[in-house]
């Protein structure tokens, strides 16, 4: 029986949890010659600096999102020259890691996180880990955090990843598949684009769990709405769910929080369009449905970066928040040109994914599991899912 151990990082609910459980999923549905395991590399260290980490996090990107947005940038693509500014965590997490390895006995690891690929990638640079690793990219673009040396297989998010990689880190080809971001098996993929299918459209706002992303705001403005209806994920965010029910408004309906995949799924298929920030996870499922998606705000950092991609790309809609809303929405819902051009960027981006679907996804991850010592075979990483998907064509 192999063990794959899945690394993301913190315990509150994130792209890289989601990414990992997605996979994990595919996995043992697929086969049951498997153990698969999620830890957080923080928690195992220390569950009161996780937490604390966590409130850290979630506070300063609330009250303080431009210094957030600045630490990010200056903190997160630093030169490879520049690495040691991290280095006075390096000795706890480096001897915890270690620690974690010997207790588990992996058989391969899946970073869905940069910070333990970083740790990883240490420990292989001082020969202190042979087990494989792949990362797996939760987000449109790569940040100076993710280990590259020693890693043995990428799946980034698209064909301008994959090529940033290769021509900056001298990372081999072969060792990257372009997967796009990872999305859950009962989230089902559509090849159609989603076309209008409501009198009055109805529209998804996404975005509330957390109560960042000035939805509060959003929603006051489309209460004197005339011509769309509007769905409201509001997660775990009680106060946020409460207070829209008591406007007693048809037109607007909170929904409280979605454990079932299956029940996002078909809520993605009854709406027209969402309103979302742009998380990588999110708009990897919105791409997937192709439902036609609306970037009414984003949290510095991760999302800011992941947007310039996506405009860059014309994959979503940009809305304006010093004009009216609602007829933003319905001015590109009913123009055919726009939603032509959007129709034909989600076809480009989706024909540079070179594994597009969860069976060969599955396969190049058994490629790296059983063909060890990876680098005695590195020629050959992904040599099946390869020729899985050349057959294919």
């Amino acid at each position: 029986m192999k063990k794959i151990l899945f690394l993301p990082l913190l315990q509150m609910p994130s792209g890289h949890h989601q990414v990992a459980e997605a996979l994990m999923d595919t996995l043992t549905n697929h086969t049951s010659n498997l153990t698969v395991k999620k830890i957080d590399i923080l928690s195992y260290t220390n569950k009161s600096l996780e937490k604390m980490i966590s409130n850290g996090y979630l506070n300063w990107i609330r009250y303080a999102p431009e210094s957030y947005n600045r630490a990010y940038k200056n903190f997160f693509y630093l030169p490879d020259a520049k690495q040691q500014t991290f280095k006075w965590y390096q000795p706890l997490f480096l001897k915890k890691l270690e620690q974690l390895l010997l207790e588990e006995e992996p058989d391969l690891l899946v970073c869905t996180h940069g910070f333990p690929s970083q740790l990883l990638s240490i420990l292989k640079k001082k020969g202190k880990c042979h087990i494989p690793v792949i990362n797996v990219y939760t987000d449109f673009f790569v940040n100076s955090v993710w280990g590259k040396t020693g890693i043995d297989a990428h799946f980034v998010p698209s064909q301008q990843v994959k090529e940033t990689l290769f021509k900056k880190f001298q990372i081999p080809k072969h060792q990257m598949m372009v997967t796009g971001i990872p999305v859950h098996r009962e989230i089902t993929r559509n090849d159609q684009a989603h076309k209008t299918q409501h009198a009055r459209p109805k529209i998804l706002i996404a975005g509330g769990n957390s109560g960042l992303g000035g939805i509060g705001k959003l929603l006051d403005e489309l209460k004197q709405s005339t011509e769309l209806d509007y769905l409201v994920l509001c997660g775990k965010n009680k106060k946020l769910y409460e207070e829209i029910l008591s406007w007693d408004l048809e037109h607007i309906q909170p929904l409280p929080y979605l454990s079932s995949r299956s029940a996002m799924n078909d809520l993605y298929d009854e709406v027209d369009a969402i309103m979302s920030k742009p998380g990588g996870v999110t708009v990897s499922e919105t791409l997937h449905k192709k439902l036609p998606t609306f970037v009414h705000s984003m949290l510095p950092g991760q999302e800011k970066i992941n947007m310039r991609f996506l405009k860059e790309q014309k994959l979503v809609f940009v809305i304006d928040q010093d004009q009216p809303i609602e007829q933003q929405l319905v001015t590109v819902l009913h123009d055919p040109k726009k939603m032509k051009e959007w129709e034909q960027a989600i076809d480009s981006y989706q024909s540079g994914i070179e594994l597009d679907c969860q069976e060969a996804v599955v396969e190049a991850i058994l490629d790296v599991l059983y063909q060890q010592p990876q680098s005695a075979a590195s020629e050959v990483i992904l040599s099946s899912a390869v020729l899985q998907r050349a057959g294919a064509q």
